[in-house]
């Protein structure tokens, strides 16, 4: 194949994305960015408020432990700076560039960027990637969805100009419906493709995609998750699901846990691997550490760290077992690394 017929990735951007990856080319991230939703953890153990001081402990003794076993960590600047210095020698470093949560009164659940952040200050601070998330209904009235567009097309922009990889998180709702219900889990297929093909468009400058899983295993009959009840889908369903959306995809694929169990979570891997979906690897959290919550609110640093060694290297080593059989490396979307042509910025 010659030369004009590869894909052109500026060197930033390619060696950013090498640097959160693991030599095979697989990105086995932790996820530590949690801010509102590692708050409530927290509260829930101590039926009290949790402090600052503690969302930043815990998020440096996790980039301690569960980094020696993974190939990137995602963390926040408000408060995981300090945990950027744990983390172990070689692993890529991601930064969420936008504020946690949305305004429940506003319509849309509009997303904002952190007031006193820049891509050009998350880089200085030390990030190899940014990253964003971003609540997105691909049906939704085309005021809002605009809104988002331009949104995302102004970090892409920022993160171009910086040269360094920008991975968009879009998690999909419709405000018509509870996301545990039964009626959003037979959208969430049609969702989740939807804003994958949105997103892989070169306009918004995305590299790699961090989505959902595309079905609530939830309400998967036979599933570990599964409730009993009314199912969504049979398995022949979800394993069409599953291809689908991978194969929207034109950008590299990664899932995100989304808070479900570990074996949960590993178990659902492996449906995608079944079902031939070519995705690249993982940001997982809540699935390998959220057990060493109660340990730090009850018993301490030390405790959690304890913890983590134990427990939680179990988690992140099971999950990376699962990744080395059914993961692909990043650059499979554009034909392997042989057909990247490496372009050098002016």
């Amino acid at each position: 194949m010659s030369n004009e017929a590869k894909v052109q990735i500026s060197r930033g951007k390619f060696e950013g994305i090498q640097a959160c990856a693991d030599k095979d080319g697989i990105i086995a991230a932790v996820a530590m960015d949690q801010r509102g939703a590692l708050k409530k953890l927290m509260e829930q153990t101590r039926k009290g408020s949790a402090t600052d001081a503690m969302l930043t402990i815990f998020k440096q003794k996790v980039a301690k432990v569960l980094t020696r076993h993974a190939s990137a960590v995602l963390l926040d600047p408000e408060y995981g700076l300090p945990a950027l210095q744990e983390r172990a020698s070689g692993t890529g470093a991601l930064l969420a560039y936008e504020k946690t949560g949305y305004d429940a009164n506003a319509t849309g659940r509009l997303p904002d960027l952190l007031p006193v952040w820049s891509a050009r200050r998350l880089v200085e601070a030390g990030a190899t990637a940014v990253k964003i998330l971003l609540y997105y209904h691909p049906f939704d009235d085309e005021r809002i969805k605009d809104i988002k567009h331009a949104f995302i097309e102004r970090v892409g922009d920022e993160c171009r100009a910086l040269d360094v990889p920008f991975f968009l998180e879009p998690l999909v709702y419709d405000d018509r419906y509870d996301e545990k219900s039964l009626e959003f889990a037979r959208l969430r297929p049609a969702y989740v493709r939807a804003t994958i093909e949105e997103f892989s468009q070169p306009r918004y400058g995305v590299d790699v995609l961090k989505v959902e899983v595309p079905i609530n295993v939830a309400y998967l009959e036979g599933s570990r998750a599964f409730k009993g009840g009314v199912s969504a889908y049979n398995y022949k369903d979800a394993l069409d699901h599953f291809r689908a959306a991978a194969t929207a995809a034109q950008k590299p694929l990664l899932y995100l846990s989304g808070g479900v169990d570990d074996v949960v979570f590993r178990e659902t891997l492996q449906m995608a691997a079944e079902a031939g979906a070519l995705f690249n690897g993982v940001l997982c959290g809540r699935a390998t550490w959220k057990g060493g919550v109660p340990v730090l609110v009850e018993h301490g640093p030390e405790a959690l760290e304890e913890w983590l060694s134990d427990q939680g290297v179990k988690n992140v080593q099971a999950l990376n077992e699962v990744l080395k059989q059914c993961a692909h490396p990043w650059y499979t979307v554009y034909g392997g690394l042989e057909n990247i042509k490496i372009v050098e910025r002016a």
